[in-house]
């Protein structure tokens, strides 16, 4: 996972890039005509915080549980409910990315510690959240240095006899992984210590405060909502 520093969300509040997925999460259960509306809107922000290419390659990724679920529901109840039940997940499946992108783990745990969260809890939130696009990384050189050294190569299909042996490949990658996750681990761990991780009196240097920026970019969701909830729509399914 990488920031996306251009991102025009990046300007705001971290605790409106939490509010944002969670909201549209709740919108989950809507009817589909307002839930189609609601599409459009959200594709429309999608495309204005720079996150479109994002969100398309990792519905690309869901793409065959994505036809799964669609054809399944088609079959077994009718068209109407499998639209439904796809774009739900299609919205569940996409919904954090607006957070994912955008917030940083030092933000992250601002966030969580406004939520009184314990800041134990929180700095090993954060941390973890830090550590997925660390270990991805990792996970990727050393694959490239496995199989510079001939030790590994990607699985491919050569029947079931040749299967086991390619999985036992597998051990050359996952021993350097837990090494290097273990040692930063403990890194990590020195280090909170050395800075006064275990202080009762900790104080974080920077707390979040609403600008007025916040404020109107906070009162147009609310308003876009109670829209998208209460105003007639001229059209419906089913």
């Amino acid at each position: 996972m990488q920031l996306v520093s251009d991102s025009p969300l990046r300007q705001y509040d971290p605790r409106l890039r939490l509010l944002l997925p969670l909201g549209a999460s709740l919108l989950v259960m809507i009817p589909v005509a307002r839930l189609a509306l609601f599409f459009v809107l959200y594709g429309v922000l999608f495309q204005w915080a720079r996150l479109a290419p994002i969100a398309l390659r990792q519905l690309w990724r869901l793409k065959w549980w994505l036809l799964l679920i669609f054809v399944i529901d088609w079959l077994v109840v009718d068209l109407l409910l499998a639209v439904q039940v796809t774009l739900r997940v299609i919205l569940l499946a996409s919904a954090f990315i607006f957070m994912v992108y955008t917030t940083t783990p030092g933000e992250l745990r601002l966030v969580l510690a406004w939520l009184r969260l314990p800041h134990r809890y929180a700095f090993s939130l954060s941390l973890a959240f830090q550590s997925v696009a660390l270990f991805a990384q990792e996970w990727q050189l050393i694959q490239e240095a496995q199989r510079a050294r001939g030790a590994w190569e990607p699985l491919t299909w050569r029947g079931w006899r040749a299967l086991v042996p390619q999985v036992r490949q597998l051990v050359v990658l996952v021993v350097p992984a837990i090494v290097l996750t273990t040692k930063r681990a403990w890194t990590m761990t020195e280090a909170a210590h050395a800075r006064g991780f275990d202080s009762p009196h900790r104080q974080p240097f920077y707390r979040l405060a609403m600008q007025p920026h916040d404020w109107v970019f906070l009162a147009l969701l609310g308003a876009l909502t109670i829209l998208l909830l209460l105003v007639p729509i001229p059209f419906s399914f089913g």
